[in-house]
């Protein structure tokens, strides 16, 4: 069946008609597949007439010449490619496609009777056939002696009508041809209706995942805090509120949970951000070194004193000065930190001129301050200076939904230290690091991340977490807790019930699925055939 291509630009020959059936196959838009198929139909000499028409629903019902014949005016034939040329007079094209035969009923004339019935129509000898003509005048005008209809069929669907007007009668062969291009039609039609579908789909998911990542990103903006869950958008929306402000702030949460990156980012919005953030890890200075590092010293004022130093306060002034574990601050030191919060005021060590300042406190701490002024370790008065504008960061396993974007951040940052590359992390990676408690937060999560990495050589990462994750909070099935405190040892029975509540907790994890790449058996790390085992054995059920 090879064709050359002097004959297929030979629109007489039936081998035209082999490389409209080549070209067809690679047309992926629906619009240009139809109209091809009817200008290369209509461009041979014989054919007067060439026109497509797919079943869709209806949409003109109340004003269709037709409608009385429509069987339920929910579907009907639409015309929707039309190629082909008047024999006389001013040689009309007939390309338009929304008069007179724009619309057919299934089942009404010769054509809707083709995509009800799903049967080809021939017809031969015009003259004695007028009847299935609609216009007589017109057929016998352009000298129409044949006509084709072929239903176009895909897998069992009538999807519309192929019909042809032609000068001579319609010969066997070319009702073979035909019916083999109506068959080729339908799978093209097909396979454009599935492109078009695929790139409507890619284009939403690309909209969509546009705003996901604007989403993302209006989280990712606030400098390094990073994430999309509720308890990171509450966070987000407080810095906003009080970043404009000169409020003194005081974030409280769990080591690790990233109480500077707050701090940070409420002074990169505020008004002080063109003057500078000095930090204070008030737990790092030795007792006797306070005052001088908030307040700085004159030289010789003590031992070792060998010059004039600054303290942060002056360093801070007209900016930000966070006080890092504010709770360490020594009960002595917090009347004279209360002095400045308080005036503005302050003297360095050995001198008695009395210095202005104005900054900003932006505390932090992991201690619960207001026990510690309950048991007389911290200042009330202090306390309440510090606390005019309270947040408190989350801990990790109260977000577990930003685990996934956390950790694909460090997988970035170290691999890109290190100098590497590698695959993201699968969804079973994903979820065993969901189902840890973490008690070192973003911190430790960041450390495991980077151990993970430089142990696997840049290559498959492999998770050592310190505690099994059995312990951790993720399990959903109450737990006795005779076996919690410390020296208590587990009876048999309470070994069977949290070993059940792990089996239980990775299936709902997991959705059920226990084989391959992120199933439960991956998740436990057993076999597939050991878990099914102790599913049975145990009376685990899938509860919807």
């Amino acid at each position: 069946m090879t064709t050359t291509k002097a004959e297929c630009r030979e629109p007489t020959t039936l081998d035209s008609l082999k490389c409209l059936l080549l070209d067809i196959a690679q047309q992926r838009s629906l619009n240009d597949l139809l109209w091809l198929i009817v200008r290369r139909l209509a461009d041979r000499p014989t054919v007067v007439l060439a026109r497509i028409w797919l079943i869709k629903p209806g949409d003109i019902c109340s004003t269709c010449r037709l409608r009385e014949g429509c069987p339920d005016q929910t579907k009907c034939l639409h015309l929707v490619a039309s190629a082909g040329r008047s024999g006389v007079g001013d040689k009309t094209e007939w390309m338009n496609t929304d008069g007179y035969f724009s619309r057919f009923p299934l089942g009404v004339c010769k054509v809707g009777r083709i995509g009800k019935t799903g049967e080809q129509l021939v017809i031969n000898e015009m003259d004695n056939n007028l009847a299935w003509i609609a216009r007589p005048d017109w057929a016998r005008q352009e000298g129409i002696q044949g006509f084709h209809g072929q239903p176009i069929i895909y897998k069992g669907e009538t999807l519309g009508v192929l019909a042809v007007f032609e000068r001579e009668p319609v010969t066997d062969e070319a009702t073979v041809w035909f019916r083999m291009i109506a068959d080729h039609v339908a799978v093209a039609i097909a396979n454009a209706r599935a492109f078009e579908e695929i790139e409507r789909l890619k284009a939403q998911l690309e909209l969509e995942n546009t705003f996901l990542k604007e989403e993302v990103l209006e989280a990712q903006n606030f400098g390094e805090i990073i994430g999309q869950s509720p308890a990171i958008a509450n966070l987000v929306q407080q810095i906003e509120l009080v970043a404009p402000t000169d409020a003194t702030v005081l974030i409280s949460g769990e080591s690790g949970t990233g109480k500077e990156l707050v701090a940070r980012e409420i002074h990169r919005r505020s008004q002080r951000k063109d003057h500078p953030l000095v930090r204070v890890n008030c737990a790092s200075i030795p007792k006797d070194l306070y005052e001088s590092e908030f307040f700085g010293h004159a030289k010789g004022s003590f031992t070792g004193a060998m010059k004039d130093r600054a303290g942060r306060f002056q360093a801070a002034d007209g900016g930000t000065l966070f006080l890092d574990e504010v709770g360490e601050i020594p009960p002595e030191m917090q009347s004279k930190l209360l002095r400045v919060l308080q005036e503005g005021e302050y003297e360095r060590v050995g001198e008695e001129t009395t210095r202005k300042v104005n900054v900003r406190i932006i505390a932090a701490t992991n201690r619960k301050l207001a026990q510690e002024v309950e048991a007389k370790r911290f200042r009330q008065d202090l306390y309440y200076r510090l606390n005019v504008f309270p947040i408190e960061v989350a801990p990790l396993r109260n977000r577990k939904e930003d685990i996934p974007l956390l950790a694909g951040m460090f997988m970035a940052q170290v691999r890109k230290k290190l100098n590497c590359t590698g695959r993201d992390l699968t969804q079973a990676e994903v979820v065993k690091l969901q189902n840890y408690h973490w008690p070192g937060n973003v911190r430790e999560l960041q450390n495991i991340i980077e151990r993970a990495v430089i142990s696997s050589r840049c290559g498959s990462v492999k998770f050592d977490l310190p505690v099994p994750q059995a312990s951790g909070a993720s399990l959903k099935t109450p737990i006795r807790k005779n076996g919690d405190a410390s020296g208590e040892v587990l009876t048999e029975e309470d070994m069977r019930l949290r070993e059940k509540a792990n089996i239980e907790s990775a299936l709902q994890q997991t959705d059920w699925k226990i084989y391959g790449t992120g199933g439960a058996a991956e998740l436990l790390g057993i076999k597939p055939t050991t878990l099914l085992s102790r599913i049975k054995k145990m009376g685990i059920e899938k509860t919807h």
